[in-house]
């Protein structure tokens, strides 16, 4: 599943083809994705101008000059693509969203696990209020050693699986999730509550590096992860731990080992990680 770096890579990737410019038709050829594409039904969304192209969480929101935005989540296998009009169709390419420049922004996805959608927003808000709920930015400034501390106080649950929790902090999916925990040296089951304040310091900046890195690489592909482009995230060169279960530890050279956890796989390092 694509995750923050993924997500903000795409987002990159299509804000000079988009901002700026004008919808003219949207077609669609599914009627159904995660929830149900019914975006060209909406006939305001012709003629509106996008205004910018951002990320929330692993949302892309395009916006609108009309109080609108398209909610866009890769889901498991979606991607974008900017090609001109005549190009051909390619299968399980759902969503044509046709541009005043003779361009076309494409929404494909394989397993139909996104979204995309057309939300309203207020004279004041900046994002859907679907959206309103969510924890801090992991690269934003809200997102503190200090802040972390009063999330973990009094909270048995497993530090990995916090740090995946929208709630605490957006973004951190599995890879990253394992990842930062490795170069903070934190067991990915030790209990939120039992994390001192030094060790919150260094999984904040941990999350930080291994996210901005991530970024830098152009995410991470593990089986199908493709830009906008279609270069896949190089990221995936880098990786300490995840995947990489039975294989010496860069640090250590014990083997890393993997357990599941809330259902998904967790690599860690048995040494360098003690509970």
């Amino acid at each position: 599943m694509p995750e923050l770096p993924e997500v903000e890579t795409v987002t990159n990737a299509l804000r000079p083809h988009l901002v700026g410019r004008c919808i003219t038709t949207v077609e669609t050829h599914t009627a159904q994705l995660r929830t149900p594409v019914v975006v060209h039904q909406h006939p305001e969304i012709c003629g509106a101008t996008i205004t910018a192209v951002r990320r929330r969480a692993k949302y892309i929101l395009v916006e609108l000059d009309r109080r609108l935005v398209i909610l866009v989540h890769l889901g498991m296998t979606g991607s974008c693509r900017i090609v001109t009009a005549a190009a051909p169709s390619v299968d399980h390419e759902h969503i044509i969203v046709y541009l005043d420049d003779g361009m076309t922004w494409r929404y494909r996805d394989p397993r139909r696990f996104g979204m995309f959608e057309l939300h309203p927003i207020g004279k004041e808000e900046v994002i859907p209020e679907c959206l309103a709920a969510f924890g801090p930015e992991p690269l934003a400034a809200e997102f503190t050693a200090e802040y972390l501390r009063d999330v973990c106080r009094q909270r048995q649950k497993p530090i990995k699986n916090l740090v995946m929790d929208n709630a605490c902090v957006v973004g951190v999916g599995n890879i990253y999730a394992s990842e930062a925990l490795y170069r903070a040296r934190i067991h990915p089951g030790t209990p939120a509550a039992r994390l001192s304040a030094a060790r919150c310091d260094r999984l904040v900046t941990a999350v930080r590096q291994v996210l901005q890195d991530a970024i830098d690489a152009g995410g991470t592909t593990i089986s199908d992860f493709q830009t906008v482009d279609g270069s896949e995230g190089k990221f995936s060169r880098h990786l300490d731990v995840y995947g990489r279960a039975g294989e010496p530890c860069h640090a250590c050279s014990r083997d890393l080992r993997r357990v599941v956890m809330a259902g998904r796989s967790t690599f860690y390092c048995p040494a360098c990680q003690r509970y």
